[in-house]
Protein backbone atom coordinates (compact mmCIF):
# COMPACT_ATOMS: atom_id res chain seq x y z
CA UNK A 1 0.00 0.00 0.00
CA UNK A 2 1.21 3.49 -0.83
CA UNK A 3 0.91 6.56 1.33
CA UNK A 4 -0.24 8.42 -1.79
CA UNK A 5 -3.59 6.64 -2.02
CA UNK A 6 -5.04 5.15 1.13
CA UNK A 7 -8.54 3.83 0.39
CA UNK A 8 -11.21 5.02 2.83
CA UNK A 9 -8.90 7.35 4.75
CA UNK A 10 -11.10 10.16 6.07
CA UNK A 11 -9.87 13.73 6.00
CA UNK A 12 -9.42 15.30 9.41
CA UNK A 13 -10.07 18.68 7.80
CA UNK A 14 -12.97 18.26 5.30
CA UNK A 15 -12.96 21.18 2.89
CA UNK A 16 -16.74 21.07 2.45
CA UNK A 17 -17.28 21.92 6.12
CA UNK A 18 -15.00 24.94 5.82
CA UNK A 19 -16.81 26.51 2.85
CA UNK A 20 -18.95 29.62 3.33
CA UNK A 21 -22.61 28.97 4.21
CA UNK A 22 -23.60 29.76 0.62
CA UNK A 23 -21.98 26.45 -0.49
CA UNK A 24 -22.94 24.33 2.51
CA UNK A 25 -26.16 23.14 0.79
CA UNK A 26 -24.69 23.05 -2.75
CA UNK A 27 -24.51 19.37 -3.77
CA UNK A 28 -21.92 19.97 -6.53
CA UNK A 29 -19.60 21.95 -4.23
CA UNK A 30 -19.81 19.28 -1.54
CA UNK A 31 -19.09 16.43 -4.00
CA UNK A 32 -16.24 18.39 -5.60
CA UNK A 33 -14.58 19.15 -2.27
CA UNK A 34 -15.12 15.53 -1.14
CA UNK A 35 -12.98 14.48 -4.11
CA UNK A 36 -10.29 16.91 -3.01
CA UNK A 37 -10.55 15.52 0.53
CA UNK A 38 -9.81 12.03 -0.83
CA UNK A 39 -6.67 13.33 -2.55
CA UNK A 40 -5.50 15.48 0.39
CA UNK A 41 -6.28 13.06 3.26
CA UNK A 42 -2.95 11.15 2.92
CA UNK A 43 -1.07 14.46 2.79
CA UNK A 44 -2.73 15.67 5.99
CA UNK A 45 -2.19 12.29 7.68
CA UNK A 46 1.51 12.39 6.76
CA UNK A 47 1.95 15.97 7.96
CA UNK A 48 0.08 15.24 11.21
CA UNK A 49 2.47 12.38 11.95
CA UNK A 50 5.65 13.99 10.60
CA UNK A 51 7.62 13.48 13.85
CA UNK A 52 7.04 9.73 13.51
CA UNK A 53 8.47 9.80 9.97
CA UNK A 54 11.65 11.39 11.32
CA UNK A 55 12.16 8.87 14.15
CA UNK A 56 13.98 5.78 12.80
CA UNK A 57 12.44 3.59 15.51
CA UNK A 58 8.90 4.05 14.12
CA UNK A 59 9.35 5.51 10.61
CA UNK A 60 8.04 3.55 7.63
CA UNK A 61 10.64 1.05 6.45
CA UNK A 62 11.11 2.77 3.09
CA UNK A 63 12.16 5.99 4.87
CA UNK A 64 15.05 4.40 6.78
CA UNK A 65 17.65 4.75 4.01
CA UNK A 66 16.67 8.36 3.49
CA UNK A 67 16.95 9.12 7.22
CA UNK A 68 20.33 7.41 7.48
CA UNK A 69 21.60 9.40 4.48
CA UNK A 70 20.89 12.66 6.32
CA UNK A 71 23.65 11.91 8.82
CA UNK A 72 26.05 9.83 6.74
CA UNK A 73 24.73 6.50 8.01
CA UNK A 74 25.41 3.09 6.53
CA UNK A 75 22.31 1.51 5.01
CA UNK A 76 21.85 -1.70 3.05
CA UNK A 77 18.43 -2.91 1.88
CA UNK A 78 19.63 -6.53 2.29
CA UNK A 79 19.69 -6.11 6.07
CA UNK A 80 16.68 -7.06 8.17
CA UNK A 81 14.43 -4.11 9.03
CA UNK A 82 15.38 -4.23 12.71
CA UNK A 83 19.08 -3.84 11.84
CA UNK A 84 18.34 -0.99 9.40
CA UNK A 85 16.42 0.82 12.16
CA UNK A 86 19.27 0.33 14.66
CA UNK A 87 21.82 1.56 12.10
CA UNK A 88 19.74 4.67 11.43
CA UNK A 89 19.32 5.36 15.17
CA UNK A 90 23.07 5.03 15.78
CA UNK A 91 24.16 6.72 12.53
CA UNK A 92 25.24 10.01 14.11
CA UNK A 93 27.16 8.23 16.86
CA UNK A 94 28.94 5.99 14.34
CA UNK A 95 29.59 8.88 11.99
CA UNK A 96 31.18 10.88 14.82
CA UNK A 97 33.60 7.96 15.39
CA UNK A 98 34.21 7.27 11.71
CA UNK A 99 37.88 6.64 10.95
CA UNK A 100 38.72 5.60 14.53
CA UNK A 101 39.42 2.12 15.88
CA UNK A 102 36.41 2.26 18.18
CA UNK A 103 34.13 3.45 15.36
CA UNK A 104 35.28 0.64 13.08
CA UNK A 105 34.81 -2.02 15.76
CA UNK A 106 31.30 -0.75 16.57
CA UNK A 107 30.34 -0.55 12.89
CA UNK A 108 31.56 -4.11 12.24
CA UNK A 109 29.60 -5.39 15.24
CA UNK A 110 26.41 -3.52 14.30
CA UNK A 111 26.45 -4.02 10.55
CA UNK A 112 27.93 -7.52 10.16
CA UNK A 113 27.44 -9.03 13.61
CA UNK A 114 31.12 -9.82 14.03
CA UNK A 115 33.53 -9.18 16.87
CA UNK A 116 36.62 -7.23 15.90
CA UNK A 117 40.03 -6.22 17.16
CA UNK A 118 42.15 -3.63 15.41
CA UNK A 119 45.92 -3.90 15.61
CA UNK A 120 48.51 -1.41 14.46
CA UNK A 121 48.59 2.34 14.52
CA UNK A 122 47.99 3.07 10.86
CA UNK A 123 51.33 4.76 10.35
CA UNK A 124 51.27 7.31 13.17
CA UNK A 125 54.51 7.86 15.11
CA UNK A 126 55.68 10.43 17.61
CA UNK A 127 58.52 11.18 19.94
CA UNK A 128 58.30 12.14 23.61
CA UNK A 129 61.43 14.27 23.36
CA UNK A 130 61.56 17.65 21.68
CA UNK A 131 64.18 17.82 18.95
CA UNK A 132 64.89 14.08 19.05
CA UNK A 133 65.45 12.11 15.90
CA UNK A 134 62.29 10.80 14.34
CA UNK A 135 61.45 7.19 15.12
CA UNK A 136 61.60 4.74 12.22
CA UNK A 137 58.58 4.91 9.93
CA UNK A 138 56.00 2.28 10.86
CA UNK A 139 54.07 0.19 8.42
CA UNK A 140 51.22 2.33 7.12
CA UNK A 141 48.65 -0.41 7.57
CA UNK A 142 46.57 -1.89 10.33
CA UNK A 143 45.19 -5.36 10.89
CA UNK A 144 41.49 -6.01 11.38
CA UNK A 145 40.87 -9.33 13.11
CA UNK A 146 37.24 -10.44 13.01
CA UNK A 147 35.37 -13.45 14.36
CA UNK A 148 31.76 -14.60 14.51
CA UNK A 149 29.80 -12.86 17.26
CA UNK A 150 26.11 -12.28 16.49
CA UNK A 151 26.56 -13.72 13.00
CA UNK A 152 27.13 -17.46 12.53
CA UNK A 153 29.90 -16.92 9.98
CA UNK A 154 32.11 -14.10 8.77
CA UNK A 155 31.88 -12.91 5.18
CA UNK A 156 35.42 -11.62 4.60
CA UNK A 157 34.46 -9.75 1.42
CA UNK A 158 31.76 -7.77 3.24
CA UNK A 159 34.23 -7.04 6.07
CA UNK A 160 36.76 -5.70 3.54
CA UNK A 161 34.06 -3.63 1.85
CA UNK A 162 32.93 -2.06 5.14
CA UNK A 163 36.52 -1.42 6.31
CA UNK A 164 37.34 0.17 2.96
CA UNK A 165 34.31 2.47 3.30
CA UNK A 166 35.02 3.49 6.89
CA UNK A 167 38.80 3.72 7.27
CA UNK A 168 40.87 6.74 6.21
CA UNK A 169 41.76 6.48 2.55
CA UNK A 170 45.52 6.94 3.04
CA UNK A 171 45.88 3.94 5.37
CA UNK A 172 46.19 0.36 4.20
CA UNK A 173 44.61 -2.54 6.01
CA UNK A 174 44.61 -6.31 6.16
CA UNK A 175 41.66 -8.46 7.28
CA UNK A 176 42.13 -11.71 9.21
CA UNK A 177 39.18 -13.98 9.94
CA UNK A 178 39.50 -15.91 13.22
CA UNK A 179 37.36 -18.85 14.37
CA UNK A 180 36.67 -17.12 17.71
CA UNK A 181 37.81 -14.19 19.85
CA UNK A 182 41.53 -13.98 20.54
CA UNK A 183 42.67 -15.04 24.01
CA UNK A 184 41.66 -12.41 26.56
CA UNK A 185 39.07 -10.72 24.30
CA UNK A 186 35.79 -12.27 25.48
CA UNK A 187 33.95 -11.19 22.31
Amino acid sequence: MSRAAVPGLPSRYPIGEQLPALYAEDDFAQRFTAGLDTVLAPVFATLDSLPAYLDPRVAPADFLGWLASWVGGVHDRRWPEELRREAAVRAMELHRRRGTKRGLVEALRLVLGVGADIGGDGGAVWSRESGAELPPAPAAEFVVRVWPDRAATVDADRVRELVRDLCPVHIGYRVEVLPGPPAGEGG
